[in-house]
């Protein structure tokens, strides 16, 4: 740091003057050098939400970043990226891993689900059908996590206890609900995989468009919404 004067004559302390010296040092005629080299691409591939993805990558990317910004999943949820909060909760293998924690490289190959992945085309699966049911979603920033850990639980276990329901989630923080309408959904959607409860019945069928484009549509009027 070195000490200067404003144009009114007070001193202060430039605080940039170390990082405008480093900067020079790394300087090669008019050119700057990196002092830490980029890291080298690789292709990474894996099989998200059921479908293979190939996509390059840096050798050391998080894969919270590559679901996010290169898949395109961007259910997963970028929280507090030191693991406390569970937001970014993905299921590798079937399995939940925060993917800010995880490096891409050490689940290439693997099969990932986010959020996106649980519902049946525009049919909610059970867990999501149950946190609109029972509030287990208010802001909703971190319920992508949630229903990955508790549909991860489910997987293995479909009558689970409140203590095993607790600890599926305890890597999860919600400051919202209070937790216990997460736990009625968790419950909720357990009756429907034991076969003690009817799901839901979808919001609406798929049906085929009543104005397809092609050569056969009839003309409309100009103006006329298709």
């Amino acid at each position: 740091m070195s000490c200067c004067f404003s144009n009114s004559g007070i001193p202060y302390v430039d605080m940039r003057a170390p990082l405008r010296r480093l900067w020079r040092q790394n300087m090669v005629g008019s050119e700057h050098i990196e002092m830490i080299p980029s890291p080298k691409k690789k292709v990474w591939s894996a099989e998200v939400n059921g479908t293979p993805v190939e996509v390059l990558v840096p050798s050391n990317a998080v894969l919270l970043d590559v679901l996010r910004d290169k898949v395109g999943t961007l259910g997963v949820k970028r929280g507090c990226d030191l693991g406390t909060c569970g937001c970014c909760t993905v299921m590798v293998d079937g399995n939940p891993r925060l993917s800010c924690l995880c490096l891409a490289g050490q689940v290439e190959g693997s099969i990932i689900t986010t959020v996106e992945g649980l519902a049946d085309g525009a049919h909610l699966a059970p867990i999501q059908s149950c946190f609109a049911e029972h509030g287990g979603s208010q802001c909703g920033f971190c319920t992508p996590g949630f229903l990955i850990s508790a549909q991860a639980l489910l997987n293995e276990n479909d009558s689970p206890t409140d203590k095993e329901i607790a600890c599926a989630i305890e890597g999860n923080l919600c400051r919202c609900t209070g937790y216990q309408q997460i736990i009625d959904s968790i419950k909720g959607a357990a009756a429907i995989h034991r076969g003690e409860v009817e799901a839901a019945a979808p919001a609406s069928d798929p049906h085929p468009d009543p104005h397809p484009e092609g050569p056969e549509e009839p003309n409309m009027p100009p103006g006329h919404a298709r």
